[in-house]
């Protein structure tokens, strides 16, 4: 209960803080490309139910179409500014809605989309018995996946043999051993980790 009430203190003030931001963001993506702000996607979450995550719009119109992966630094179609968010995970802010309804966490396994999920064991299937999150330990292990999918000869083999499993390994110790302090220290490096690079390297602009 607790987990419930700081997610939604956390998303509302979140979204009422970053509004601004998320304004200009928007006005951006509509004019810099064809198409709408959002890209909303079917995926799992908890007890095994669907639901449409919503991120900011990265991509040219049905690209998803042609592979659920963008490959390398530089898929030729993610946009300019889809570069950017994507680099800083910014595409992910949207999901504070998703918080707000209920769908997901501010920490916990990301969710997967239905095709992948199929292929988990029943052990692994208990990933499934807590919502989905917007970071978590997975998320910050693999925060340069695209980079690292990019290296590969076979992507989603890669993904499938590799890092999917090693992506469900974290995710049940998240499910199996996380409270309040895991959650608070996660959100923090999450910080570190993906945001305060943008600080660093407006500071170095500025010092140039």
């Amino acid at each position: 209960m607790g987990k419930r009430i700081f997610d939604i203190v956390f998303s509302f003030f979140g979204l009422i803080i970053l509004s601004p931001f998320l304004l200009l963001i928007s006005i951006i993506i509509v004019f810099e490309s064809r198409g709408g702000v959002f890209f909303i996607q079917k995926r799992v979450g908890r007890n095994n139910k669907d639901f449409r995550v919503i991120k900011f719009r990265t991509m040219k119109v049905h690209s998803e179409h042609k592979g659920l992966f963008t490959i390398g630094q530089r898929d030729p179609r993610v946009t300019r500014m889809g570069y950017f968010l994507r680099k800083y995970k910014i595409d992910e802010f949207p999901q504070l809605i998703n918080v707000i309804k209920g769908d997901m966490s501010i920490v916990g396994p990301r969710p997967e989309v239905r095709k992948y999920v199929e292929l988990y064991t029943p052990d692994q299937s208990l990933v499934l018995t807590v919502r989905p999150g917007i970071t978590g330990l997975a998320s910050l292990e693999y925060v340069h996946e695209n980079k690292m999918l990019g290296e590969s000869d076979n992507p989603e083999e890669t993904y499938l043999k590799v890092m999917m499993p090693r992506k469900l390994e974290l995710n049940l110790e998240y499910v199996r051993f996380a409270n309040f302090r895991t959650d608070l220290m996660l959100i923090l490096k999450t910080f570190r980790k993906v945001y305060l690079p943008i600080s660093y390297v407006k500071s170095q602009r500025s010092n140039v």
